[in-house]
């Protein structure tokens, strides 16, 4: 494991963070108050989301190592919850290198001390923006091939850009970087499937201070422009399994997910 910080990261505790928000939803314990206050004021179906998106990943990238992908860009990361991206890659392919980055700095102090790879394969960490897309890339080629296959993971990420962040143009800039054969991975919070949630979780993390984007099925799509959708396409994230794996149990979802490959 190596990170790009040589500094302690320093924490703003006074400011509610979507990291440490998540943390919450998922019952972890890398929060503060402020974060659980926000937590708080969530519907119930917050904390499922949190869940489901977890789940998508997990199925996801378990289902890329399948399929030979060894290198893996995940940003937006989160604060490390077991299994994490490298424990389930590395299960199939050992020397599989992977690349975290986060904008909050608590996910830092806990990389360094939770995202250890399996002795055959590489993890990484940087602490950066998905809007500063040139930086993450500029770190990550000093690990990752990006003449071969990477599968870029934007897990319930892309809802924290509203639109006049230009998210969609920052996915393309990310995804131009990346060689044929590479993949995304991307969950997102819907604005169309239950309106009403939605729009709830959207004014209560406005009252934190966190500008959301949630997006149509049509906006959503859009990340995948030019891509090719791996079955079963642009679902809800209880829907999404690979060939192979055990379906999920029908559960009721408001977050859309898909893989693509990059041709």
């Amino acid at each position: 494991m190596t990170t790009d910080s040589t500094r302690p990261p320093h924490i703003d505790t006074s400011k509610a963070h979507p990291a440490r928000v998540y943390d919450w939803l998922l019952g972890g314990k890398d929060n503060y108050p402020v974060d659980e206050a926000v937590g708080e004021t969530l519907p119930p179906e917050a904390r499922d989301a949190a869940r489901q998106n977890r789940a998508f990943m997990h199925r996801a990238a378990a289902h890329l190592a399948a399929r030979g992908v060894d290198q893996f860009l995940d940003i937006g990361t989160g604060i490390p919850t077991e299994p994490n991206l490298h424990q389930i890659v590395q299960r199939t392919v050992p020397a599989a290198k992977v690349v975290y980055a986060d904008n909050d700095p608590i996910v830092l102090r806990h990389a360094e001390a939770l995202l250890v790879s399996h002795p055959e394969g590489v993890t990484d960490y940087i602490q950066a923006d998905v809007r500063d897309p040139d930086e993450i890339v500029r770190h990550a080629r000093g690990v990752l091939d990006f003449d071969r296959p990477i599968a870029l993971s934007l897990i319930a990420l892309m809802h924290f850009v509203p639109d006049d962040q230009d998210a969609h143009g920052i996915v393309r800039r990310l995804v131009g970087t990346l060689a044929p054969g590479s993949h995304l991975v991307l969950s997102h919070a819907a604005i169309d499937l239950f309106p009403e949630l939605a729009e709830q979780v959207v004014a209560q993390y406005a009252k934190a201070g966190i500008r959301l984007g949630f997006r149509t099925r049509a906006e959503v799509a859009r990340f995948f422009d030019g891509l090719e959708l791996l079955p079963p396409g642009l679902v809800t994230a209880t829907e999404w399994y690979g060939p192979g794996q055990q379906a999920p149990e029908p559960e009721d979802s408001g977050i859309y997910a898909a893989v693509a490959r990059v041709p």
